[in-house]
């Protein structure tokens, strides 16, 4: 059996050799739910790339989605030039995002997956579909994205669920699901559950948001990976209700389905904008005080082993761009 493989921004490599993960980041973002936040900067997303990798990252898992701003042919340069490994997202996110009348509220279930297939399978698309006649650049995602509202799900999001769901199915990429202040955790995965999606494809983001260190141990019961990416983000919380929280997951048997991330989508977060905490601080920061904590072999399982089994995907073959 081949040893699994991840799609890159710049093609299919070993999972073994990612590193270090950051496993939910923006790099490039523009959404009208934060009209003056947007990343489109290629030479500040390299100077802040620069200083990541400087830090100990090895890999970022770039999770802006369809519609959303997204720039294949960026990330690619990004990658050449700083070294990082750029694994990007097909997928939508929760309603906020779109504004009314967008192509993703009308679009069928079909459709919708068919789209995220091709961003796997041949390449994202350069204008995120609103010119579907455009050729696919050949930057291929290699995960997949959805959002739920708080504490709900809207008909529209039900619908992109399944598509994602769908796609995840014909292709073996991870579903990352974006959790609203971390709640419905439960419900997202018995809706993709009830969709066929093994629970072990799934990944719910942003958690720690609602740091009930019960609720997280149920759900990672259940097979699922958490995603905590809060970290540096003293507004919610201080870096110790995280930590504690992965200290929690631990020692109750789940050190394997929990992985970490910055999620840094906005200007006002990003030392190349004049804003922090910056790329730096996983490395930089926090996982000094979670090795105290937990020690090297733990820390290494979250932050090597755990992404490179996670979004290892049996689609990732052919060379690289």
């Amino acid at each position: 059996m081949s040893e699994p493989q991840v799609m890159t921004v710049t093609g299919p490599m070993p999972a073994a050799e990612l590193g270090v993960v950051d496993a939910h980041d923006h790099l490039f973002l523009c959404s009208p739910a934060m009209p003056v936040q947007g990343l489109d900067d290629l030479d500040r997303a390299i100077e802040e790339v620069r200083e990541g990798v400087a830090s100990g990252l090895g890999a970022i898992v770039e999770m802006t989605p369809i519609g959303l701003g997204r720039r294949p042919e960026l990330m690619r340069r990004l990658s050449d030039a700083t070294g990082a490994r750029i694994i990007a997202a097909s997928g939508y996110h929760r309603d906020a995002h779109y504004p009314t009348g967008h192509w993703v509220h009308e679009a069928t279930v079909e459709t919708l997956s068919d789209r995220i297939v091709t961003d796997l399978e041949q390449g994202m698309h350069p204008a995120d579909w609103l010119d579907p006649a455009l050729a696919p650049d050949p930057a291929r995602a290699g995960a997949i994205k959805a959002g739920a509202s708080y504490h709900h799900v809207s008909p529209s999001e039900r619908r992109r669920l399944e598509a994602v769901a769908a796609a995840g199915l014909r292709t073996g990429a991870a579903l990352l699901v974006h959790t609203e202040v971390g709640t419905f955790g439960h419900e997202i995965v018995d809706l993709l559950e009830g969709l066929g999606v093994a629970p072990d494809r799934v990944v719910l983001a942003h958690l720690d948001r609602n740091p009930d260190a019960e609720l997280h141990t149920e759900i990672a019961s259940r097979g699922v990976t958490l995603e905590y990416d809060t970290i540096g983000r003293t507004k919610y919380h201080p870096d110790s209700v995280v930590l504690d929280l992965i200290e929690q997951l631990v020692a109750a048997g789940h050190l394997d389905r929990v992985v970490l991330g910055l999620d840094l989508g906005r200007r006002d977060y990003l030392r190349a904008w004049g804003g922090g905490p910056g790329l730096r601080y996983l490395m930089a920061t926090f996982v000094p005080r979670l090795r105290r904590r937990l020690g090297d072999e733990a820390v290494d399982a979250i932050l090597v082993t755990n992404p490179a089994r996670i979004f290892a995907i049996p689609s990732a073959t052919g060379g690289a761009t």
